[in-house]
């Protein structure tokens, strides 16, 4: 990979998205965008990328629509979903209208770098609860069972899928911060998960929310 843009309306998130790219592919030229038509005009004037990074919620307007327009006009770009929405609704059309990949934005870098890298070896760039989803989406019967949680573990689970901080938690079940802290931590080895957007995307498909 030696082109890449990212469009990604936060500056704090197209900073460290940069720095994903630069570890992925070291040397790798990147432009990038805050907004649809910003990252359109760019395109058009500058060439399409290697790879393109792309945000869903835009001010105006959504990144799928961006993904359509490299698609039609460059369809050996790789574009690649970097979003924080994990829904059937935001997941399928994205992948629907080209992307090859979907990454959820609260993973660390090295997340997203070893997803990243893994391209080079064919290894599609899907967070692990959203490869999850795909697999469930298509696969007709009974899920798989779910994972073996006691009674506190579900409290804790259902509460930060609800958002709620640890701090929160904490409080409402009477317990200490360091406490829930590891709670999280043995939902995350149980569930396999690595942030909590996917363990609310689980918590979710069990039913707690």
């Amino acid at each position: 990979m030696r082109t890449g843009f990212i469009l990604e309306d936060l500056p704090e998130s197209q900073a460290w998205l940069s720095e994903a790219l630069n570890q992925s592919f070291p040397g790798i030229a990147i432009r990038t965008a805050f907004t649809l038509q910003e990252a359109r005009e760019k395109l058009a004037s500058g060439g399409m990328p290697d790879i393109a990074l792309i945000d869903l919620g835009l001010p105006d307007g959504s990144g799928v629509e961006l993904i359509e327009y490299i698609q039609r006009r460059a369809p050996a770009t790789l574009c690649i979903v970097a979003s924080i929405y994990h829904d059937d609704g935001h997941i399928f059309p994205a992948l629907r209208a080209g992307a090859r990949g979907y990454l959820l934005k609260d993973q660390p870098v090295t997340a997203i770098v070893a997803a990243l890298t893994g391209i080079a070896a064919g290894q599609p760039p899907l967070s692990p609860a959203i490869a999850r989803r795909m697999l469930s989406f298509f696969q007709p019967g009974p899920s798989l069972p779910a994972p073996a949680l006691t009674e506190r573990e579900t409290e804790v689970l259902r509460m930060i899928s609800k958002g709620m901080t640890q701090a929160e938690t904490g409080r409402l079940l009477g317990i200490s911060q360091h406490t829930v802290a590891g709670y999280v931590k043995e939902l995350y080895r149980k569930l396999n998960v690595s942030s909590r957007a996917e363990a609310a995307l689980l918590a979710r498909d069990m039913g707690l929310v």
